[in-house]
């Protein structure tokens, strides 16, 4: 294993804004990430784990600490009565690894295709797009626990999943490092059409296949500027900034009226229990935003209302400072508070 000093992490990153890590190593076994955490607590550093950095604003001083860089590689799989489970590395590309499901003909996240990023961040946030996430078909997550300095292997059920969280950016955030993720998938399973957009497009009563269902996703996602593709400015971003509000049942009819004097048709989500998912896409319109909304450094995707994106030389203060205007404009016309997605580090 190699330290480097000063390296640039917003080329590391979708967003392309931050400083430099202090220290920064690149991990490509579990003896490596040992060595990287005992150089960090020599020098009494915080550690930062890096994947994919398509969910990441970094402060533009950077991160004063270490740096830890998964680079892990490898896909081990085995039939389990009559489920198919991969056991994926950290390190391996999530659109990657999803294909891989797919040629293989195992459904259940083919819907997550084209999504940035490496396996090891899914579980954190509990990743999740057109109908499906992975806390569906996460098996157990092994990990190092920093608190106990041991490897662990947890459960989904001790990963504590929820819409866009887990303990991993919870109750526990800090504590473990995803070394690997274990998923049940359907062999030759029907693909999965929930969501809008896939079932206005598979109007037949043909059942698509995965590979269908994934290109189509894919070609949703390009439209909305959330497919990573060389040449298209609107991938600058973190993808979607702020999530879905999920309201209890007595809030949303305490902010109904709210709604309805806008005039226009929105969306309502079921979700856990009696809550309610609102659009924050729908919010944001309605607060004065639209696609391709701003003149400077930072602004609103020409494709995507709810994607902020970098128009070049932007700062990571130039995009916080862009964030909060949306907030505070969607907090004094409806009283939300939109939450943001990405991980904010050093800031």
């Amino acid at each position: 294993m190699k330290v480097r000093e000063h390296v640039p992490l917003g080329p590391l990153t979708t967003f392309g804004v931050g400083g430099p890590a202090r220290y920064f190593a690149e991990i490509s076994s579990e003896a490596e990430l040992l060595e990287a955490l005992d150089f960090a607590w020599q020098h009494t550093l915080p550690v930062f784990v890096l994947g994919g950095g398509s969910n990441l604003i970094i402060c533009d001083t950077g991160w004063q600490g270490m740096v830890v860089h998964l680079a892990t590689r490898g896909i081990r799989e085995e039939q389990v009565g009559a489920q198919r489970q991969f056991t994926v590395a950290a390190g391996e590309d999530w659109d990657g690894f999803v294909a891989h499901a797919v040629a293989r003909n195992c459904a259940g996240i083919e819907c997550l295709s084209g999504i940035p990023g490496l396996v090891g961040g899914t579980p954190v946030q509990n990743v999740g797009a057109y109908g499906q996430e992975v806390a569906e078909t996460i098996v157990e997550v092994r990990a190092y626990d920093r608190g106990a300095k041991e490897f662990v292997t947890l459960s989904a059920a001790q990963c504590g999943f929820a819409y866009r969280t887990s303990i991993f950016n919870s109750i526990e955030r800090d504590r473990h490092i995803v070394l690997s993720v274990t998923y049940k998938l359907t062999p030759n399973g029907v693909a999965m059409i929930r969501y809008t957009d896939l079932k206005h497009h598979f109007t037949s009563n043909v059942k698509p296949s995965l590979e269908q269902v994934r290109e189509v996703v894919r070609q949703i996602r390009a439209a909305k500027g959330m497919l990573l593709q060389a040449g298209d400015p609107d991938c600058h971003s973190a993808g979607s900034f702020f999530k879905n509000p999920v309201l209890g049942s007595a809030e949303f009819e305490m902010l109904k009226p709210a709604l309805d004097a806008v005039g226009k048709p929105y969306a309502v989500y079921p979700a856990a229990e009696e809550d309610v998912k609102l659009s924050a896409a729908w919010l944001v319109e309605q607060s004065g935003f639209y696609r391709g909304y701003g003149e400077g450094t930072v602004g609103i995707s020409s494709k995507h209302t709810l994607a902020l994106v970098n128009r070049g030389g932007a700062t990571a203060e130039d995009v916080q400072h862009f964030a909060k205007q949306v907030q505070s404009a969607v907090e004094e016309k409806f009283g939300i508070v939109l939450q943001p997605e990405p991980v904010f580090l050093g800031f």
